[in-house]
């Protein structure tokens, strides 16, 4: 029988062994109904004591609210491990003034249009962000990036790359630019599911002939 993707509609992707869903992944689009947190078909994320159905916003993203001024954007085919949290620009304090304490949030008049920073945060297609990572405000994270356990990330990672450690730094690419150029130029994260699940020997396997 052909392989095929998990229905990209479908809460939990994994079936376990004994017929019981994983309760512990979730395809993040079919659980976010947030307007300023957008996700791609098949991205997942895992938590070892995940949160009801309707709390994977503000898990992965707790300063991220309905009136922010930023997004949070996440790409296809991303997988997101236990602990791994956005901190998206409303979280961020002015800083030019003689004091960052927030003032102006304590005041209902104010508070509506108080927002320093307003960058948003972009994380491309097939991002695998590892263990306890935290993605700071304003990041914009490359296709195919390795994001390491505990990595600390702030300003733009290159496509492909592997980021360890704090603050994160790229310490390796996973192929050589011509490489990552094809790859950059084929987007199969962008063909339809069943011809990703077609392709999944010779992604699998680094087959670019084979993809191409």
């Amino acid at each position: 029988m052909p392989y095929a993707l998990p229905d990209a509609t479908c809460v939990h992707p994994i079936t376990l062994p004994d017929g019981q869903p994983h309760l512990g992944t979730v395809f993040l689009r079919n659980v976010v109904d947030h307007p300023k947190f957008k996700v791609g078909d098949f991205t997942y994320a895992s938590d070892f004591d995940p949160p009801s159905q309707d709390g994977w916003a503000n898990h992965l993203a707790p300063y991220l609210f309905p009136m922010s001024k930023e997004t949070l954007r996440i790409g296809r085919y991303c997988q997101i491990a236990h602990g791994v949290r956005f901190i998206t620009s409303s979280a961020n304090h002015a800083m030019e003034g003689l004091t960052c304490y927030p003032f102006p949030v304590f005041d209902p008049e104010q508070m509506i249009g108080f927002q320093p920073d307003t960058r948003d945060t972009v994380i491309g297609h097939d991002v695998w962000i590892g263990y306890g990572a935290m993605i700071l405000p304003g990041t914009h994270i490359g296709n195919g990036a390795i994001i390491g356990a505990g990595t600390v990330v702030r300003g733009t990672i290159p496509p492909y790359a592997v980021v360890t450690g704090n603050p994160g730094t790229v310490i390796k690419y996973r192929f050589d630019q011509n490489k990552i150029n094809q790859l950059q130029d084929l987007q199969w994260w962008d063909w339809p599911a069943e011809r990703v699940a077609a392709a999944q020997n010779a992604l699998l396997t680094g087959d670019l002939k084979a993809l191409r």
